[in-house]
């Protein structure tokens, strides 16, 4: 069988499938606890597990792994300029609209594109969006800051949410679960 993944590496959240592509990391999926765990496959796969190691000891850690961007020259402009977040920093996407010279819409699409959120449902003065570590973000329609993300049971939300009524949406996960969420 061919795998998919050249390490499964055990973190307390979840297991982390690495993948890489000759010298490149390509992408880290956020796996169930109860999948089972793999031993690298290559130099760069024990590499990767032992930074997530490293940080996961000292969330100050600093990682220094050659990444494959795999989107548009915009969305990687924008992704590179995240990787530059120092940890425990934030910026809005206004903040990185600002450092590369164009607006924050394209810049919350190309967060978007990178961390497979569900189709929008535009709510009021929000954009909601769900992901697929099972995270409903709102977003503000009007600058595209966060204004708030709510956690549900983990379940990736595939499809987008849908509108109850004005201030109050459904999302449903891949778990099985059902949340309406009023925004208040």
């Amino acid at each position: 069988m061919l795998e998919l993944y050249q390490a499964k590496y055990p973190a307390p959240f979840a297991v982390l499938g690495v993948r890489t592509a000759g010298n490149l990391l390509i992408n880290i999926d956020y796996l169930p606890r109860g999948v089972a765990t793999l031993s690298p496959l290559n130099p760069l796969a024990e590499k990767v597990c032992r930074q997530i190691e490293r940080y996961l000891d000292d969330p100050g850690f600093r990682f220094d792994l050659p990444f494959g961007f795999n989107g548009t020259e915009f969305q990687c402009k924008v992704w590179r300029a995240i990787c530059k977040i120092p940890s425990g920093g934030t910026l809005t996407y206004l903040d990185i609209a600002r450092k590369l010279a164009t607006a924050p819409r394209p810049v919350g699409g190309a967060c978007g594109a990178n961390r497979n959120v569900s189709g929008p449902l535009v709510l009021g003065r929000h954009v909601v969006v769900g992901d697929l570590e099972g995270y409903v973000h709102f977003l503000s329609r009007e600058d595209g800051s966060f204004t708030a993300r709510i956690a549900t049971d983990g379940g990736a939300i595939g499809a987008p949410p849908v509108a109850l009524n004005s201030d109050s949406l459904m999302v449903q996960t891949r778990n099985g679960g059902i949340f309406a969420i009023t925004v208040q």
